[in-house]
């Protein structure tokens, strides 16, 4: 653990969740293995209408028509989940499927992605961590992605959960470094942002973003998956178990 900032009195705790809580790595790994297999059996008919250097349905494929979304509609990159279903849409609509087929197929496609993102198991320790913190602090998630906290079982520890993209009630919550989620946190909790200590792994989302809305940052480094800092947080965690160190010490 490195200090290097003064930490302020804490009155909540928020977390990134892929990447601090679990690796979330080898979790997109299989995954992408997994809707590379899907595609193939369901649109294999459709694969001599590639390219010949083509690699087939992997995420370079669905990447190009994901870029082509944004380009037409640029509030699409904050929504990971209606993203996803559009760059299907368009990538099947392009290999001749009529719109409304196309957007069937794409839906039954997001269905099963989301089955597979969330069907892992959180490690023990984690659990641990959450509960023990949850008995001091309220806790909150805020994630750019899309992982179902009640389908992994840890929904309970968090009195708010936040995923960037459109709400409910027709809100767009931008994707963090954007303080969107960060300012809701804190209204909801009714606390001043330098009352809340986010705890994540990128240091652009993360830790500027943290920073940027008057928050404080921790920087969980041992995954080495997120980008990497560019200004310095309140401290770094080598271990997430540090921080129960940290707060109940």
């Amino acid at each position: 653990m490195k200090f290097y900032r003064r930490l302020s009195p804490i009155k909540a705790i928020s977390f990134d969740l892929d990447d601090n809580l679990y690796s979330n790595k080898p979790i997109m790994v299989a995954i992408e293995k997994k809707m590379i297999a899907y595609f193939s059996q369901t649109l294999g008919d459709k694969l001599h209408t590639l390219p010949k250097n083509h690699d087939g349905f992997t995420h370079k494929f669905w990447f190009y028509f994901r870029k082509q979304a944004i380009t037409k509609q640029p509030e699409l990159k904050h929504d990971v989940v209606r993203i996803r279903f559009v760059a299907y849409q368009l990538g099947i609509e392009a290999l001749g499927y009529s719109p409304q087929t196309a957007a069937n197929m794409a839906q039954a496609a997001l269905d099963y992605f989301i089955c597979l993102r969330s069907g892992f198991s959180v490690p023990e320790s984690s659990i641990r961590l959450l509960s023990q913190l949850s008995q001091c602090f309220p806790l909150v998630a805020i994630s750019n992605g899309n992982v179902d906290t009640k389908a992994l079982g840890i929904d309970q520890f968090f009195q708010y959960i936040y995923h960037a993209g459109w709400q409910k009630n027709g809100e767009l919550l931008r994707q963090k470094p954007a303080a969107d989620m960060f300012e809701l946190a804190c209204k909801q909790l009714a606390i001043e942002p330098k009352q809340l200590l986010h705890v994540g792994d990128c240091g652009q989302s993360d830790i500027q973003g943290a920073l940027n809305a008057g928050c404080q940052a921790a920087w969980l480094s041992c995954y080495d998956v997120g980008k990497p800092i560019n200004i310095l947080p309140h401290i770094e965690l080598s271990q997430i178990s540090q921080l129960n160190e940290l707060l109940t010490s």
